[in-house]
């Protein structure tokens, strides 16, 4: 059964999902304004001890500054106090872009999934390849302005009729009001990170055995077509030439894969841990030579 625990003797509370299991620890980490919850209807099967956590602003986890360092420490602190020792690590979204961060710190990580955590949609022009030039900008324009208006609205209390879309983990009351979970300020402080708007760089340079799962429809609410598949297609195009221990699979859903596939994702995710840890059998009961 779930066990929910949080961490207090790290530099912000922590709050996290404890699945349980004897298996290989395997960390989940959610997408940008998600919480643990996105990881419940994720069934990995026997063989795995799956932990999930808030991230930091974000469900029942302590503010603090969006620093990409001081995340990757928050997920230190977790694998201490659990004795995780050295998990797989699985991301959605901006989830995964930590998977990836997390790799580069930890070369030995036995290997990570990156569920489309590659690129925010809003991003460079060059970034749409095959779309004509003044429809490209005009769509990245509307693009920005819905997010500039969500962001603003991040700022601001929940509408009641909007509080039952927010999940109650999700949720802070302050002096009366109710707001969402994550604020303004962590949302800017990601938006226009370099490592949100563009972690296939990053990806190139994880040493692990790494599995990056891309979608092909369009996220709800963005520009409803054609500039979102001119994305997919600079994804595709900085995808080629990867290592070969970096595998790249395609999966028929939308951003939202974890709530629209959520058993199609599983069964990914399984199948390429056990790969990952038939692969390290396979070397370790390979005879030493010389």
């Amino acid at each position: 059964m779930p066990h929910d625990v949080t961490i207090t003797d790290h530099a912000i509370p922590l709050a996290l999902r404890d699945h349980g299991g004897d298996g290989r620890p395997v960390l989940l980490l959610h997408g940008l304004g998600g919480t643990l919850e996105a990881w419940d209807a994720l069934d990995l099967g026997p063989g795995h001890r799956a932990v999930a956590l808030d991230l930091r602003g974000h469900g029942l986890s302590g503010d603090g500054p969006w620093e990409w360092d001081s995340v990757l420490d928050d997920l230190e602190a977790v694998v201490k106090h659990l004795d995780l020792g050295n998990p797989a690590v699985v991301g959605h979204s901006l989830g995964g872009m930590l998977a990836v961060l997390w790799a580069r710190r930890h070369p030995e990580c036995p290997g990570i999934v990156n569920l489309d955590g590659l690129r925010s949609a809003e991003n460079d022009p060059g970034n749409y390849p095959g779309m004509d030039p003044a429809a490209r900008d005009e769509a990245l324009a509307r693009l920005k302005a819905g997010f500039d208006a969500q962001a603003a609205s991040m700022g601001r209390p929940l509408p009641v009729e909007l509080l039952p879309m927010v999940p109650a983990r999700a949720r802070v009351e302050r002096d009366g009001e109710v707001y969402a979970r994550p604020g303004a300020d962590l949302l800017e402080a990601v938006r226009y990170a370099p490592e949100f708007r563009d972690t296939i760089p990053l990806l190139r340079e994880v040493a692990c055995p790494a599995l990056v799962v891309i979608p092909t429809q369009d996220p709800p609410g963005t520009d409803g077509g054609e500039l979102m598949a001119a994305f997919r297609r600079g994804v595709r195009r900085d995808l080629a030439g990867l290592p070969g221990h970096i595998q790249v699979k395609e999966l028929e859903a939308g951003h939202g894969m974890m709530t629209e596939r959520p058993a199609a994702v599983a069964a990914l995710v399984a199948e390429w841990l056990r790969h990952i840890e038939r692969e390290r059998s396979e070397a370790r009961s390979e005879p030493r030579r010389g």
